[in-house]
């Protein structure tokens, strides 16, 4: 079977045969956090690399270029709609171009194996074969457009706890039919140009160097043709991860690789050809982006268009899960008065954390939209707090001209001695320098970071403080925070110390001044090695918040009893789903607040609204009292808006959910064996991920894997097939009629799953083989098509290691849900 399309790499090949040894060992890491070697006497360019999968950031993880940003992939899986997603990667493509870049590091298509992955958000789905679909659509609109598509991480790559180290053993039928298949339905059925390997080990090799993997099924079996690079900083070995297969070092300067790679062919570890191999594949992804002999590296710029930004309200509103809908509550008529409730309702809760993060053109509130969207009065109240760490001091901090943010000056070297290398000034607090830190102050410096803030009201205030490397913070020239030895680490994305905090009585009105050194020596001291590096990423933030002396609690019932009707926006945020960190628990943050929150609105109230905002499930006790509830994930920089067309409907909903909500977070099928113990996970579920585990075990979750409301119904017609047999290379088509037979336009998605009962080998009671999402005015109807084919019925045969379809009667159960088989 041959996955590769498009333009051969001849070209690329007779290229790097007439480059030095030297020449192709520099192409095998990055320049820089970003880009590729460029060799200009030989004509080859440079090309950029930008996250993420739900817009293109750019050159800086903070305060970088204004960018478009989507709904999740979470939320995108939600929509059912690959058509739509292609759309997705084609306006993508077109972000990624405006940020001067060649490569989107995108999709994530790793499993959600249990609740409470920090990533899973970023990712589609439980579910391979969905996520397989939607990837390879999502890849084909970025690539049709130029831009190279980085299906990641291969493989593996279910949790952030340990994640570079964590040894993920997973038996070799659950790699196939599980955790490999998404990526081998894209290389099938649209080849990626470039591949990230995973941090963690699989069966007991890292990825990057993992033979299996990348040699034997990629290579071989799969036949792809592309690049293959690290995660950022994921590259293990020198000699190991090139003759494996893992091409590309990054970010650069090389770490294992450059005068490293040299060393060893001289001492034989490591061939020639392995060598020239990967140059090769460098060199292919350059000419199939920017061309061997392209032009210079464009200046990034803002591309905020009418088009991107319709797209991205339509893909968040066929993204919102209508989870309940009883005395059809929903959508909201004839409100005179709502109360607007949450501590979600007045924030921008627009995506999680970590690389898939950017800045926004612009962001919309519930409140905002909600306010916009309706004559009626909207009344606001937060309800409770459940910041994880306290906001940032952006809103409030000055420069001495009087510029909203900090100024941030560099040294050169650790010691903060003379002047200052380059001056920036930064409208976050938010200032880990991954990679803004100026290359005039490299690979040592340090930085002081200057700013006022004038306080609001007179009380005990609140400051936070962490730093990458050694920092402290001064009030007014007198030391307050003391973070210069630090040893415990907090949760970032690659590291910090914990968050100190500090209160101090403070007057209204009253200027203070902010002064915070530190530098990007490695901290904490412990980590120091005699032959490793001293310096590594430098950085802090710095947290603010005044006292507050308000009832939140008492002030949200007061409003929800005199409304007509209740929205309650609640949920998670970037600071609880990021990457580099898992979630600890299941429930909604923090202490039960906004459980009880609920709760009271619900008594004060009864017909109360709750919107969900989270990238994955979270337990619900409350969910047998409130009569409407939608999950609206995040939804990008059109959330507000989204949530308003659904909730006023403008839009009917038509998302269905990719993953399982589970009614108690024990009853998930990774509970026992999460996070792991020792450094080391095991997968000892299986095949038996998601919904697969509930049927499995006869449990039933609180809303099951594909389930979603409208506000509408659909009928189902008797389901017919063009052939009850199938052959090799052939295919069977199952036909229905689907009517809509409401008075509401609205979408469906009708699902097919596939059952075996007489397998020789333990299966899932069914698998999602087959979807469709067809749009339907009222009372309109039209014939829908299920396509099944070899591919629908195979297992893997560990003995014989082959796919193989077991002779026998399959039937196809077609659904609204995996629970709702019409």
């Amino acid at each position: 079977m041959n996955y590769s399309e498009g333009k051969t790499d001849d070209e690329a090949r007779a290229l790097v045969a007439q480059l030095s040894l030297e020449e192709q060992v520099s192409l095998l890491a990055g320049s820089d956090f970003w880009r590729t070697v460029a060799l200009p006497e030989r004509g080859i360019p440079s090309i950029k690399t930008t996250d993420g999968p739900n817009g293109a950031r750019g050159e800086f993880f903070k305060n970088g270029t204004p960018a478009a940003l989507f709904p999740c992939g979470v939320s995108l899986a939600a929509t059912w709609n690959t058509s739509l997603t292609e759309q997705v990667g084609k306006a993508l493509a077109d972000e990624t171009k405006a940020r001067g870049a060649d490569v989107l590091l995108a999709p994530t298509i790793c499993m959600h194996r249990s609740p409470l992955g920090g990533r899973n958000f970023e990712s589609f789905s439980e579910d391979p074969y969905l996520t397989g679909k939607l990837a390879a659509s999502y890849v084909r609109g970025l690539q049709s457009c130029g831009v190279a598509a980085t299906i990641k991480h291969f493989a593996g790559n279910e949790q952030e706890t340990l994640r570079t180290s964590i040894d993920s053993l997973i038996s070799l039928r659950a790699l196939r039919e599980v955790y490999m298949k998404p990526f081998e339905i894209v290389m099938r059925d649209c080849p990626p140009w470039a591949l990230m390997t995973s941090y963690n080990k699989v069966n007991g090799v890292h990825s990057d160097m993992n033979s299996f993997l990348l040699k034997d099924v990629l290579r071989s079996e799969w036949e792809f043709d592309g690049l293959v690079m690290s995660d950022w900083n994921g590259t293990n070995s020198t000699a190991q991860s090139i003759d494996a297969g893992c091409d590309l070092e990054m970010p650069g300067p090389a770490k294992w690789r450059g005068t490293h790679a040299l060393t060893a062919l001289k001492q034989g570890k490591l061939s020639r050809e392995a060598v020239e191999k990967a140059a090769a594949n460098v060199l292919f992804l350059v000419d199939r982006t920017r061309g061997l002999h392209g032009g210079p590296e464009p200046t990034e710029k803002a591309l905020d268009t009418p088009q991107t930004r319709q797209l991205i309200r339509q893909a968040g509103t066929e993204g919102i899960v209508l989870l309940k809908n009883e005395q059809s509550l929903l959508p909201i008529r004839g409100a005179r008065k709502i109360a607007l409730i949450g501590p979600n309702a007045n924030r921008a809760i627009v995506g999680g954390g970590g690389s898939a993060s950017l800045n926004p053109y612009y962001t919309t509130t519930p409140f905002e939209a909600i306010s916009a969207k309706s004559d009626a009065t909207v009344c606001f109240a937060p309800g409770c707090d459940t910041s994880k760490w306290l906001p940032l001091a952006s809103e409030v901090c000055k420069t001495a001209e009087g510029q909203r943010g900090v100024v941030l000056e560099y040294y050169k070297g650790d010691k903060l001695e003379g002047s200052p290398i380059e001056v920036q000034h930064k409208e976050k607090t938010d200032l880990f320098l991954w990679d803004s830190a100026p290359k005039s102050v490299l690979p040592e410096y340090s930085f002081k970071v200057t700013a006022q803030i004038t306080p609001r009201t007179t009380g005990r205030h609140t400051f936070s403080f962490s730093s990458v490397g050694p920092g402290r913070m001064m009030l007014d020239g007198k030391l307050f925070i003391d973070n210069w030895d630090w040893t415990e680490e907090g949760e970032a994305m690659f590291e910090a110390s914990q968050d100190v905090l500090q209160s101090i009585n403070l007057k209204a009105d009253v200027p203070v001044h902010i002064l915070v050194e530190s530098n990007n020596e490695v901290r904490p001291a412990s980590k120091m090695t005699p032959d490793g590096p001293r310096h590594g990423y430098g950085g802090c933030r710095i947290g603010y918040q005044e006292e507050s002396r308000i009832d939140l609690l008492k002030e949200a019932v007061d409003i929800a009893r005199d409304a007509d009707v209740a929205i309650v926006c609640v949920g998670l945020d970037a600071e609880y789903e990021s990457e580099g960190y898992d979630r600890q628990t299941m429930d909604l943050p923090k202490n039960g607040s906004q459980d009880m929150l609920i709760d009271a609105v619900v008594k004060a109230n009864p017909k109360t609204i709750v919107v969900n905002q989270s990238g994955t499930p979270v337990t619900m006790p409350w969910a047998d009292k409130v009569p409407s509830i939608l999950q609206a994930w995040y939804q990008g920089q059109e959330a507000g808006n989204a949530l308003a067309d659904i909730l006023f409907g403008e839009v009917s909903p038509s998302g269905k959910l990719p993953t399982t909500f589970p009614r108690n977070f024990e009853d998930n099928p990774a509970h026992g064996n999460w996070p792991g113990k020792d450094g080391v996970v095991r997968y000892e579920e299986d095949i038996f991920v998601g919904y697969r585990h509930y049927e499995r075990m006869n449990t039933s979750p609180l809303f099951a894997f594909g389930h979603g409301l409208a506000y509408t119904t659909f009928l189902y017609g008797f389901p017919s097939s063009d052939t009850s047999t199938l052959i090799e290379g052939a295919r069977v088509v199952v036909s229905l009629t689907v009517t809509n037979v409401g008075e509401t336009a609205a979408a469906e998605i009708v699902q097919g799953y596939v059952k075996f009962d007489k397998s020789n080998i333990k299966r899932p009671e069914k698998e999602l083989q087959a979807f469709t999402k067809v749009f339907l005015q009222p009372e309109e109807s039209k014939d829908i098509e299920l396509v099944f084919d070899k591919y629908s019925v195979g297992s893997y045969d560990v003995d014989r290691k082959l796919w193989v379809a077991e002779p026998g009667e399959y039937r196809v159960l077609i659904g609204a849900s995996s629970v709702d088989i019409r």
